[in-house]
């Protein structure tokens, strides 16, 4: 992303805002490295992340959460409207993403599966690592449907860990787990313990001015759970978010969050009784008074080089009528 490049490409993309000021996007971010992951080097990093945030604070107007939500329910929002999220909890959101956001005077929202917190680690995060840290140049995934596989370079692992994903990411939460133990086993690897926040991280973003919202205890799809889990994974991480926040979190982000195949209209149902104030997809397109608050579009920042990301967001700004499955209740965005 180039430093001389980006403000004059942001400056035009900005133009196409001018005047809307009914319409909000969402940015979504997981983790932000510390420097450049090799195994990823796509992936946003501390650099790059200053950067962007130094474009976006200049260009837009970007809002805390609560008072974006607030600004856009009243038809209020100003021109440009902008709010950040990250997802799942990571570490690094604190250690790294965290002074970077005061840097820059930016409140962003931290969605948090909060059985990770505390030592745990996600489910492909742990495919991630695996494959990352082990020391074999060749592992039997015949249980996966994927044969003998070579790991023996790193275009190789990546691949692999690519496929497993796939493979794992929409078992039960019981299959998973069977799956991801069998994966330790066959890659020789511990478990990490590093790679979420404390609870203590977490009350400091909070002080701190960010805002904590709930992503169900373990980041299942929660459209392939039965009625009953899908609910208890919604409530039990908004009460344990409140036990270690002193309150209850007021948004909700759905994981993976595609409508109809991550989420279904069950779990929308699920998310207003628990007392939530608004909940975010990942369906493309920015927020406007067609959009239900309870399946609100974010925007993922895929593209890395100046153009694309500006353009991309552009696009996605412009966009309306994003996919949700249940019409907005008339009078009551």
């Amino acid at each position: 992303m180039s430093i001389s490049v980006l403000p004059l490409v942001c400056d035009g993309v900005a133009s196409l805002f001018r005047g809307q000021a009914t319409r909000l996007s969402a940015l979504i971010f997981h983790r932000v490295f510390p420097v450049q992951d090799p195994f990823y080097p796509s992936e946003v990093y501390a650099e790059k992340f200053d950067e962007l945030l130094s474009i976006l604070v200049r260009r837009f107007n970007v809002l805390p959460l609560g008072e974006a939500i607030a600004l856009w329910r009243d038809g209020r929002l100003p021109p440009r409207a902008l709010v950040i999220t990250f997802d799942d909890g990571y570490a690094d959101n604190f250690t790294v993403a965290y002074p970077i956001l005061r840097k820059h005077g930016v409140e962003a929202a931290f969605f948090i599966a909060s059985g990770y917190l505390d030592g745990g680690v996600m489910f492909n995060d742990l495919v991630i690592e695996s494959l990352r840290r082990t020391q074999l140049d060749e592992i039997d995934l015949e249980w996966l449907g994927l044969g003998r596989v070579n790991i023996a370079d790193l275009p190789r692992r990546r691949s692999v860990t690519n496929e497993v994903l796939l493979k794992v990411k929409y078992l039960s939460l019981q299959a998973r787990e069977e799956a991801l133990a069998r994966l330790i086993s066959e890659t020789q690897v511990d478990r990490p313990v590093d790679l979420m926040m404390s609870s203590e991280q977490l009350r400091a973003l909070r002080d701190g001015g960010m805002e904590i919202g709930g992503h169900t205890m373990n980041h299942p799809i929660l459209a392939v759970l039965d009625d009953q889990a899908a609910e208890n994974e919604v409530v039990l991480n908004r009460a344990h978010l409140t036990q270690i926040l002193g309150e209850p979190p007021r948004f909700f982000a759905y994981p993976n969050g595609k409508p109809g195949v991550d989420y279904l209209a069950r779990d929308v149902r699920i998310i207003r009784r628990a007392g939530y104030e608004a909940a975010f997809t990942t369906s493309r397109g920015s927020i406007g008074k067609e959009s239900d608050r309870f399946e609100l579009p974010r925007f993922t920042p895929w593209e890395r080089t100046s153009t694309r990301f500006s353009l991309r967001l552009a696009q996605n700004f412009l966009h309306v009528n994003a996919q949700q499955l249940t019409p907005p209740v008339m009078g009551a965005i």
